[in-house]
This record gives structure tokens, C-alpha cells and sequence, in this order.
């Protein structure tokens, strides 16, 4: 992983961390309802960040080393792997 995303992704998912048992006292303390919402609101976004992050340190690494690698069947398998994860992606937003 490059060095300077693996640092932003560690620090992300230290503060997902922190949130996660936020909202697990908010629970636990019978917090309003809307508050614990609002909370798990920013966790999501927090998780889309994190996604977003390693999806850089993929592109930046074992998409570029598959495009340069010159092997067709290799570049193939990136495209597709790319195309995999935006259809995961679009099934997830169409279905919200």
C-alpha cells in the first residue's frame, strides 16, 4: 500500500472506530433516535472516505501495474474487475 494512504486510511478507520462506540453507548444510554441517525449518517460517509481511499491505493497500484504489465489477458481482468465494482456500486445507489 503507498505509505501516505495507508496513513489516512489507519487514521479513518480509527475514527470509525471511535464512532462506531459512540453510537454503541448512544444505544446502550437510550439516546434519541435521531441523534443516533444523524451519527450513523456520518459513519456512513466516513466508510464511503475510507472506501474512496483504498480505491485510490488500488487505481495508484494493482490497476496501473495490470495496464503496464502488457499482457492482455491481464489488463482484461483489471477492466473487469473495475466494471465489477461499479456494478456493485450502481446496485447499492439504485437501490436506496
Amino acid at each position: 500500500m503507498i505509505e501516505s494512504i495507508q496513513k489516512r486510511a489507519l487514521h479513518r478507520s480509527k475514527i470509525l472506530q471511535g464512532q462506531l462506540r459512540g453510537v454503541e453507548k448512544m444505544i446502550e444510554n437510550d439516546m434519541y433516535c435521531m441523534d443516533i441517525i444523524t451519527q450513523s449518517l456520518a459513519i456512513q460517509k466516513s466508510l464511503a472516505s475510507l472506501n474512496k481511499l483504498i480505491l485510490e491505493n488500488h487505481l495508484r497500484t494493482h490497476i496501473k501495474s495490470k495496464f503496464e504489465s502488457g499482457d492482455e489477458a491481464i489488463r482484461i481482468e483489471a477492466v473487469k474487475e473495475l466494471l465489477e465494482l461499479y456494478e456493485i456500486t450502481n446496485l447499492r445507489t439504485n437501490n436506496k
